[in-house]
């Protein structure tokens, strides 16, 4: 019997927060900042992030854990 409750899953655009993938716009928004500052930072490896092509992507869970180390 398949396992339902898998928690590896990326949910894209879901509402599971664990692994949401989002753009750097979507990530600018929930770290409040500006969208370039996001873009800049990920560039210097100072933000968790990967280059999906062109674009930026970044995992909700893995932001969360960068900005509590941060804080501390």
């Amino acid at each position: 019997m398949p396992d339902n409750h898998d928690n590896s899953r990326i949910y894209i655009g879901g509402e599971e927060q664990f692994g949401q993938v989002m753009t750097s716009v979507e990530a600018a928004d929930y770290l409040k900042m500006h969208v370039k500052t996001v873009c800049r930072l990920a560039k210097e490896g100072k933000i968790p992030a990967r280059k999906v092509g062109s674009e930026w992507r970044f995992l909700r869970s893995v932001l969360d854990n960068w900005l509590a180390e941060a804080l501390v």
